[in-house]
């Protein structure tokens, strides 16, 4: 998806432990977590909202 190596994972995960503390990350990871899941479903909604093509031919 971002075509990421896994150091610069590491050095994402670092960073952000350095910034939010840890304490705070599970917290933002859940929060990622619902927003992505949100996203998908979204998509998914919108795809299946659309006529497809074999709609068309009829």
């Amino acid at each position: 998806m971002f075509n990421l190596g896994w150091t610069e994972v590491v050095i994402i995960l670092l960073v952000a432990v350095v910034i939010f503390g840890p304490k705070k990350i599970p917290e933002l990871g859940s929060t990622f977590g619902k927003t992505l899941r949100g996203f998908k479903e979204g998509m998914t909604q919108a795809n299946s909202n659309q006529p497809s093509d074999q709609d068309d031919r009829d």
